[in-house]
């Protein structure tokens, strides 16, 4: 292996292994996290960040050829499917919860205040009740 090869080897392993460490936290933090929504943040920028530092790390590997265009067409899809499901699956979440009040609370971004949602009161009395 001449001095090329070697640059080549050690840019793409160390890609590589970055990327596995992206994917190690993600599950870490899929685990750790309680709330869905801190799950699948966690879980989306995971995704994002490991498969493009992978299939980067693929790149270097593999040199300029035909698959390395179909590497680059799998990173912009991923790149852009991936965020887009996530939000897409957290504002379901969002508009389905009961409990909103016990997980966050909503602002007006103009303002600053704190908006009341419907039912907080009523959720935070039966927690009291049931405690």
């Amino acid at each position: 292996m001449n001095a090329i090869e070697w640059i080549r080897f050690i840019v793409g392993g160390s890609l590589l292994l970055c990327g596995l460490a992206f994917f190690v936290l993600e599950v870490v933090g899929v685990f750790k996290f309680k709330y869905v929504l801190n799950r699948m943040h966690a879980a989306a920028m995971g995704d994002t960040l490991g498969i493009g530092l992978s299939i980067i790390g693929l790149l270097v590997f593999n040199g300029i050829n035909i698959t390395s265009l179909k590497l680059v067409a799998t990173l912009v899809f991923l790149w852009f499917s991936s965020p887009a499901a996530s939000h897409l699956v957290a504002g379901l979440e969002v508009f389905t919860d009961e409990k909103k009040s016990r997980h966050y609370e909503m602002s007006n971004l103009t303002t600053g205040e704190v908006i009341p949602m419907e039912g907080a009161e009523k959720t935070d009395k039966v927690e009291e009740e049931e405690e």
